[in-house]
């Protein structure tokens, strides 16, 4: 395939920024979309996998990983949309903005510390805790719920295997874990998610969210956070075909868990925040502020949700 070179100039707070987007032979704009290999993610991005509506003017060019890579390679500008952590948006909100729509948010549940039984969470305290990445959410809430703690990195598919092998004696498990460790007869510490419930408004706990580069100025940001939003609307519309689809990501659960954990974190709130869960996100990192795990000059009012009423 050719390409032809397209240049956008646009306001990047205050200085003139120059994005180059590649163009192929039909002179769509190659949009570049990180996110993670888990079943939500695949159930909300298959109607533009999959070309199931037209996306006039632009080709959708998916990069899966884990979040904690999407994470760092949004610190470096890398993608021009990317599934990341709430945690870690501070961090580049200078280079991105949030889209209103592609949430994950806990409403009661979330990520668990789970450990082998007869652990106390006195014994978790003590030791180290594998945990998915220092940047993600899960690891925020980890810290606000529990402060200090010694803690390891291990990929997130990882961390229940190496509890198993005792390796670590406890881990904070996201994704499909927070069904399949009942499978492994392991026990919970902590569910963030109610815990963060619990000491707010009944608000969802925030864990991921979508962004758009904000250098490829607002009409293109607009339009593909359109595009991200109809096709999170046509899974919902269409659940089966892309459960299906979904499936292929799930790490072997089976349909009943597929559906569950896709219900999960693929719903009205994935739609559009709304109010309280824009609140709870910007409760959630004011809180990170305190402690000091997000930077003190992050302005949480100021944030814009593009496509947000």
């Amino acid at each position: 395939m050719t390409f032809k070179r397209m240049v956008i100039e646009g306001p990047n707070l205050g200085s003139v920024m120059e994005t180059v987007l590649d163009q192929d032979e039909n002179g769509d704009y190659l949009v570049r979309i990180g996110h993670s290999p888990d079943p939500d993610d695949a159930f909300m991005f298959h109607a533009m996998t999959n070309g199931k509506f037209e996306t006039p003017g632009y080709k959708f060019v998916h990069e899966l990983q884990d979040i904690e890579t999407l994470n760092h390679r949004a610190m470096k500008q890398e993608l021009e949309v990317s599934a990341v952590s709430i945690h870690a948006f501070p961090e580049i909100s200078k280079h991105y903005t949030l889209m209103n729509c592609g949430a994950s948010m806990g409403e009661g549940y979330g990520p668990m510390i789970v450990c082998r039984q007869g652990v106390s969470e006195e014994d978790a305290r003590r030791n180290v805790i594998a945990v998915p990445g220092l940047k993600t959410s899960a690891y925020l809430g980890l810290r606000l719920a529990w402060g200090d703690c010694e803690v390891a990195v291990v990929p997130f598919d990882e961390i229940i295997p190496r509890i198993l092998d005792g390796t670590y004696i406890s881990g904070l498990i996201i994704h499909e874990g927070q069904l399949t460790y009942v499978d492994h007869d392991l026990d919970v510490l902590i569910d963030l998610g109610k815990w963060w419930n619990a000491r707010t408004p009944n608000w969802p706990m925030p864990l991921g969210g979508n962004v758009v580069r904000r250098d490829l100025g607002d009409e293109v940001m607009e339009d593909i956070t359109k595009y991200t939003k109809m096709s999170i609307e046509y899974a919902l519309q269409s659940p089966d075909e892309a459960l299906e689809f979904a499936k292929a990501w799930g790490r072997g659960i089976d349909d009943d868990t597929n559906k569950e954990f896709v219900s999960m974190y693929v719903n009205d709130r994935t739609i559009d925040y709304r109010e309280e869960g824009r609140e709870s996100i910007r409760r959630f990192i004011k809180e990170g502020q305190d402690i000091g795990l997000i930077r003190e000059d992050f302005d949480t009012s100021s944030m814009r949700f593009i496509g947000a009423p």
